[in-house]
């Protein structure tokens, strides 16, 4: 099954990054796939595909 959201640990191992990697990119203020459920931290799995595009678009372009 897809999952709609995950959790900043499983980012991380989605992204190939350390933990506190993904914290500290969750935390960036430009970064949007994150939100906030109480304490909890998830990042939207559609969301944040369409970011790393947009990384991706923004790196080539340079």
């Amino acid at each position: 099954m897809n999952e709609i959201c995950i959790t900043i640990p499983e980012m991380g191992k989605r992204l190939h990054i350390s933990r506190s990697a993904a914290y500290n990119l969750a935390n960036a203020t430009d970064f949007y796939p994150a939100f906030r459920i109480g304490k909890r931290v998830l990042v939207r799995v559609d969301a944040l595909e369409k970011w790393l595009d947009e990384q991706t678009v923004h790196r080539c372009r340079a």
